[in-house]
């Protein structure tokens, strides 16, 4: 049956054409756009999901920005730790210099003073964006943004690593008010001093020993490091002892260590005991120290080679603060490498997130090429098929023609 009213031809041509229009504007935006999920109606799961990781890859490039920064920061600190090295083996070369007898001792001091005020300007000026790893200003760690951690559940937690300031002052320590935790009858030459303290943890106890022999002046404090032993705090005590002994002038008189469990052990000369008091330490307790710790170089301030005595303990007492500094230079090489790698991997990650979000939202040109020109074929067929359509009704004319 022919009608003038409705062309079901014409419909179905209609039909065929704004289909294969719609199809030909969707591949013309992904050919414009260059993406295949350009908006969430496209394909809302995928949208989502690319979304979440491109605000991943946006975090991570500030992470590598903030993982610069503490690489060049630490590789300051460690330049610095490196320098000051350098300059204490100049000093050791001069106290080495000074165990002569015939040598003008007073010079030997004044290029040591030179030196020690480098190593004071080095401390000072090794600083970056205002932030110093090594001049004593605080003791706590530095935490350099390094990851974001995202679990299965969505959460998203900052990963950091931490990198311990390297105290490379030479602040002089001080103490406060202490107990008499032990006191060591004896003494004379040849004979031992062994003052044993309840403690079996030392880090954060304040020892001191004051008057030494009842000579005024002869004393030392030394505050507890992490890490050290009651030998290392009998070894700190005596080294710092044999420096005063010789800045008062006391020829002779000196101090050195042996190793015993559980106490503080010095030979001593002073004909006395040598009564040492400290600050109780009580594991988890947490109160304020007695005493104030200085700088890893205090004992610089102490040297002085000017006596025959002052040599010899500046020669013991240079070689612990050459190890300090090593030790700083390499805490902080290890802190550099492992933020350099670090940064190599999030550079690396970065690159495989923003791979993966382009296999996920990415057009396929070739394909889209191929599929456009299909489409504009389309549409022309489309559009003859509906002129055609349209052109139907006319035949009816010829009914009604005499």
């Amino acid at each position: 049956m022919s009608s003038i009213l409705t062309n079901n031809s014409a419909m179905v041509a209609l039909q065929s054409l704004q289909s294969v229009n719609s199809n030909l504007a969707k591949t013309q935006d992904m050919i414009s756009t260059g993406k295949a999920v350009g908006s969430a109606k496209d394909n809302a799961a995928v949208f989502a999901i690319s979304k979440v990781m491109e605000s991943d890859v946006s975090g991570f490039k500030a992470i590598s920005d903030s993982l610069s920064l503490g690489e060049s920061t630490v590789a300051v600190g460690r330049q610095a730790a490196e320098t000051t090295t350098d300059l204490l083996k100049e000093i050791k070369g001069k106290i080495v210099g000074a165990q002569e007898e015939n040598v003008d001792r007073a010079k030997i001091q004044t290029d040591i003073g030179q030196l020690r005020d480098q190593i004071a300007s080095v401390v000072g000026a090794a600083q970056f964006n205002g932030l110093n790893f090594v001049d004593g200003s605080s003791t706590e760690d530095v935490d350099v943004l390094a990851s974001l951690d995202r679990d299965s559940a969505g959460t998203v937690t900052a990963g950091q690593i931490s990198v311990s300031r390297q105290d490379l002052s030479q602040t002089q320590m001080t103490a406060g008010t202490v107990g008499v935790d032990a006191t060591a009858a004896g003494g004379g030459t040849g004979l031992t001093t062994v003052a044993t303290f309840a403690a079996t943890q030392v880090a954060g106890e304040s020892f001191v020993a004051t008057d030494v022999g009842g000579i005024t002046g002869l004393s030392a404090v030394y505050v507890a490091s992490e890490g050290d032993t009651l030998a290392d705090v009998a070894t700190e005590i005596s080294t710092r002892l044999n420096l005063a002994a010789a800045e008062l002038g006391e020829e002779g008189l000196t101090f050195g260590t042996n190793t015993t469990a559980g106490a503080v052990t010095l030979d001593n000369q002073t004909g006395t005991g040598v009564t040492l008091g400290a600050n109780e330490f009580e594991e988890g307790d947490g109160t304020a120290l007695d005493g104030t710790r200085g700088g890893q170089l205090d004992l610089l301030a102490g040297i002085d080679v000017s006596t025959g005595d002052g040599a010899a303990a500046g020669l013991v007492a240079i070689e612990s603060l050459i190890q300090k500094s090593i030790d700083s230079a390499a805490s902080f090489g290890s802190a550099e490498q492992r933020i350099g790698i670090q940064s190599d991997f999030v550079g690396k990650l970065t690159d495989a997130l923003t791979s993966g979000i382009g296999s996920l939202v990415d057009a396929n040109m070739e394909e889209a090429s191929a599929r456009l020109q299909a489409l504009q074929v389309q549409q022309q067929l489309a559009t003859q098929s509906l002129s055609i359509a349209n052109q139907a009704p006319q035949a009816l004319l010829s009914l009604f023609r005499g």
